[in-house]
């Protein structure tokens, strides 16, 4: 799987594919439909993905909290672990805000990508002022000898699976209801930094992990399985918050601790899924009374993680 951030002279391998369309964040079981329904309209073609880097929201809104439930590595190696080959990572700044949706469906997808075929959800909006629809889509596609699938919402017992909602689950403290419609436990993506190293005095060493653009789930203690570089997975618990019992950070981290684990990973990229949310971020009156509580969190992740 390759990712490409400039549509401007894409090697040939990359044009003539069959691309599914979409801002993709977090690759829910939505996004992993188009992504099946392109390959499933042309398996003769080379499987994309087409996306947008950064996403437009933080373009248009760049003082808004951080809200990625995936940054660009993470979703390209989720894409490319379901079949795509290429993931086409458009640069969204000025240039592709002011496209039309006319301009961008001429330059980019006929001359730049040379697409065969498309899919995206009915709900998929782009060009200047979010301008095109499917409807536009559709006709372009029909004068151009470009197939399209559109593929409706992937829907549970809630209504229509959506970034917004897994989004208000994590923030809500319920990751395995976000888990039921990613797929797959959501997981923050980061190299690990250098922290205080206050958990080695208590024998808990922590892997420390900025957030950084990252969506923030609810503040508090987790059951975690922590992906290392080289594959492999290993049971944790970790804190994610502010730590006000220690004074408190102006900005929330996350503190993963590896069960019986002892290897350095300082500057090391993990992947720490969220599987269990244990409890809510307190103060504690003192120390000592912090410690016997991450001693119980520990044990208690433990027994969920089997």
């Amino acid at each position: 799987m390759q990712v490409h951030t400039d549509w401007h002279g894409l090697p040939e391998a990359a044009r003539g594919a069959t691309l599914a369309l979409g801002n993709l964040d977090g690759v829910h079981l939505g996004h992993l439909a188009v992504l099946a329904a392109a390959h499933q309209a042309r398996p003769d073609l080379t499987l994309g993905a087409l996306t947008f880097e950064p996403h437009p929201r933080e373009h248009f809104r760049p003082d808004d909290p951080p809200f990625r439930l995936a940054l660009l590595p993470a979703k390209a190696a989720i894409l490319g672990a379901h079949g795509a080959r290429h993931v086409i990572a458009l640069p969204f700044g000025a240039e592709l805000a002011a496209m039309s949706a006319e301009d961008f469906c001429q330059s980019v997808l006929v001359e730049a990508l040379g697409v065969r075929h498309l899919a995206c959800g009915p709900d998929f909006a782009f060009g200047h002022r979010r301008g095109g629809d499917v409807t536009l889509l559709g006709q372009f596609a029909e004068a151009h000898g470009i197939g399209l699938s559109i593929v409706p919402h992937v829907k549970d017992a809630q209504g229509a699976i959506s970034s917004t909602r897994i989004r208000r689950l994590l923030q809500d403290g319920y990751p395995e209801r976000a888990a039921a419609m990613l797929g797959r436990d959501f997981a923050i993506t980061g190299a690990v930094t250098h922290g205080d190293a206050r958990g080695r005095t208590i024998g808990f060493p922590t892997a420390n992990i900025p957030l950084g653009r990252h969506l923030e789930p609810a503040r508090g203690v987790y059951a975690v399985l922590v992906t290392l570089p080289d594959g492999r997975v290993v049971k944790g618990v970790a804190n994610l918050g502010r730590r006000p019992t220690l004074g408190g950070d102006p900005i929330s981290r996350l503190e993963a601790h590896l069960f019986d684990f002892a290897e350095d990973l300082y500057g090391q990229e993990l992947g720490v899924a969220l599987v269990h949310f244990l409890r809510e971020e307190r103060k504690f009156p003192d120390f000592s009374a912090l410690v016997a509580q991450i001693q119980a969190d520990a044990a208690e992740a433990r027994t969920l993680l089997g």
